[in-house]
């Protein structure tokens, strides 16, 4: 497997933003109150956080180190106001629905990440493969989590009755799914899920640091997201 699509597995399966690297909690607990508010925000996400890699990595060399963050911030504010322009436009319902986290798209610690700890030391193609995986991943976090909320709290899907024109009203809805504390549950029980089918332990930072020592002259940190791309979990 090349390294374009191990970068791409690695975002939607090994290093999933929502679901194990945590990042981005703020619109993934916010805004899935409902399958299709969780898929437009995972969209709108998932494109600045491509064309922010590949702009980042275009003019990496370009781009003075003392003023890189402030600089990335204005490309990924000025790829937002785009989107939010976009969504306006074709999307009104869904852009009124997400309100304010589609401003705040412009930091998210997932995209400033990507672009410092990814985009800025990798070539374009790679860079935009890293931002198709990651946002991929984060548009499915996001978009399985409204579900699952949105059906257990008012028996739909993307606005579609099941609950009445599948179940025969069999299923009562649990209105607390849909608001805040129905967010933490979903979440907790999916990454619960998640960690009992993969064995947790020490094989990760293991593999992080002779991941790194062959091929970077960073230090490891223990932290695969501080490393520049070049780490994934060794478990089975």
């Amino acid at each position: 497997m090349n390294r374009c699509l191990k970068q791409i597995y690695g975002g939607i399966v090994t290093e999933n933003p929502t679901f194990v690297l945590m990042l981005g909690m703020c619109p993934t607990l916010a805004v899935t109150t409902e399958a299709r508010n969780g898929l437009g925000m995972g969209i709108s996400t998932a494109a600045v956080l491509i064309l922010s890699n590949m702009l980042v990595s275009m003019l990496r060399n370009i781009i003075p180190g003392n003023v890189r963050i402030p600089a990335y911030i204005v490309i990924v504010a000025t790829l937002v106001t785009v989107a939010g322009f976009i969504m306006q436009a074709y999307f009104k319902h869904i852009y009124d629905a997400l309100g304010v986290y589609v401003p705040l798209i412009v930091v998210n610690c997932i995209i400033l990440g990507r672009a410092e700890g990814f985009a800025s030391k990798h070539d374009v193609v790679l860079s935009v493969c890293d931002g198709l995986g990651m946002g991929t991943g984060f548009t499915l976090g996001l978009t399985v989590i409204g579900a699952v909320r949105e059906f257990l709290g008012k028996g739909t899907l993307f606005d579609y009755d099941i609950n009445n024109n599948i179940l025969g009203g069999s299923f009562t809805p649990v209105s607390i799914m849909v608001l805040a504390p129905g967010a933490f549950f979903v979440l907790a029980f999916i990454c619960a899920v998640r960690n009992s089918m993969i064995r947790s332990d020490r094989k990760n930072v293991k593999s992080c640091q002779s991941d790194v020592a062959g091929n970077t002259d960073e230090k490891c940190m223990g932290n695969c997201m501080v490393c520049p791309g070049n780490c994934r979990e060794s478990n089975r």
